[in-house]
């Protein structure tokens, strides 16, 4: 694993990177409302004692801290009031089985919270990581949120699958620990309005590393809790991150991982039909995701459709983002018209390559579901008085403005080369990536 592990510093190095100053700006922050002392002393790397046992974080403090190289991982010499231990991440996962409609859907289907909740009796939690976890849950309180809520849907596919109790104590440990690396970065990035530089965006990639080698530092738990946490973001198909590995290659906890996010983001991120939205870009990826782990899904997925919706802002948004899909095609289409005969058998065109077979699977995706953009004139016409046909039209389009979003983030992630402009093939790759990057889904009005 050592190439993935140079993508970001681990615990043990983080003391003079950049990334541990914004965890240590977070253990500051939580210190001016939640008491956090030093269990022990804390050293340099030389032995020179900085701390005292028992002496208060502040903001002088965090200024020294941040200025050293530190013998040992600074959690390891922190505590705080109120931590997080399993009896309170059990009284909010009970609140988030009632209060969460996905989960109440699980509840439903297990016929009781017992089994789902079960599972989070036996999480061991070391000092260090109970540490992380409750400054996680003082300082990004949305995070904590999702990384519960994620265990729970993680718990809910492997009991599906047939996985005992105790396979799931495991689980449930990664499923938790997932994120942790985003306390190493700036929260700034992590805003979907934030637009990412190149090297915030391989930052930003390496989130899953960084959450490894926390969990591997903690010397607490199996090397399959770290696969599993280093794997949260592969996909079956091997367009994942951070290795792009194919599902022979992700480990069982990892594939359980790896669906739960997405399951778990789309009812985080949008209030609007995320069952049906998630059904549709599941079935629309079918290739993305474990098959036997989708199919305990898709049942819990049932239709959102409101009657009486609104038809105006529907036709409105279908004509939006009609309209930049197919400005995307087209300016793609224009371009590579001027490449060289045999151009993607270039050494220079594995971008180009790239961007041509994503957009051809993109255009296969949206045919079979009667949504390409030279589709629609003749849909439009069939379907103007049909509200609940434009909506299931408006979702198919919202997934697809999004896989183009995607194809862009991966280009840009995988040839970072490309943002100088080298040859002239990847010269137009980064031009149409700039292009297609200011386009932004419509307005989500009805639907």
């Amino acid at each position: 694993m050592s190439e993935n592990q140079e993508l970001s510093p681990g615990p043990q190095e983080l003391g003079r990177h950049e990334e541990n100053a914004h965890f240590l700006r977070a253990v500051t922050d939580m210190a001016g409302h939640l008491p956090v002392v030093t269990g022990d002393a804390i050293y340099t790397d030389k032995g020179i004692k900085l701390v005292d046992k028992g002496a208060r974080v502040d903001q002088r403090l965090y200024e020294r801290l941040v200025s050293h190289k530190l013998r040992d991982p600074i959690d390891e010499s922190l505590m705080a009031e109120n931590p997080v231990d399993a009896n309170a991440l059990l009284a909010l996962a009970q609140s988030q089985c009632e209060s969460i409609e996905l989960l109440r859907r699980m509840v439903n289907d297990l016929q009781g919270p017992e089994r789902l909740l079960a599972p989070l009796k036996g999480l061991l939690l070391p000092r260090s990581i109970a540490f992380k976890l409750t400054v996680m849950r003082e300082q990004r309180c949305e995070l904590f949120t999702h990384s519960l809520q994620m265990t729970l849907v993680s718990i809910f596919l492997a009991l599906k699958n047939g996985w005992s109790e105790h396979e799931c104590v495991s689980l449930a440990t990664a499923a938790l620990l997932h994120d942790v690396g985003m306390l190493y970065m700036d929260p700034a990035w992590t805003n979907p309005e934030h637009r990412l530089s190149t090297s915030q965006r391989k930052h930003l990639v390496a989130h899953s590393v960084t959450a490894m080698l926390v969990v591997r530092d903690a010397k607490a738990y199996a090397q399959t809790v770290e696969l599993a946490v280093l794997e949260h973001h592969e996909r079956m198909d091997g367009s994942g991150y951070p290795r792009g590995v194919p599902g022979a290659s992700i480990s069982p906890m990892g594939q359980v991982l790896l669906l739960a996010e997405v399951v778990s983001a789309f009812f985080e991120k949008f209030s609007d039909m995320p069952g049906q939205r998630l059904s549709l870009m599941l079935r629309m990826n079918h290739k993305s995701y474990p098959a036997d782990l989708v199919h305990h899904i898709l049942p819990l997925l049932y239709d959102e459709t409101q009657p009486g919706l609104p038809l105006e802002p529907m036709q409105a948004e279908v004509a939006h983002s009609t309209a930049a899909l197919e400005a995307a095609l087209t300016m793609w289409s224009q371009l590579r018209s001027n490449f060289p005969v045999g151009w993607s058998h270039l050494p220079e065109a594995q971008s180009a390559n790239f961007v041509e077979q994503s957009l051809q699977l993109l255009q296969k995706q949206l045919a079979e579901a009667g949504s390409h953009p030279s589709q629609q004139l003749h849909v439009l016409s069939y379907l103007k008085d049909d509200a609940q046909g434009m909506g299931e039209l408006a979702l198919v389009n919202r997934e697809a403005l999004w896989k183009l979003q995607s194809i862009i983030n991966d280009c840009l992630r995988r040839w970072p080369v490309t943002t100088v402009r080298g040859t002239a093939l990847e010269g137009a790759v980064i031009q149409w990536c700039d292009a297609c990057a200011c386009i932004e889904p419509p307005a989500r009005q009805g639907v």
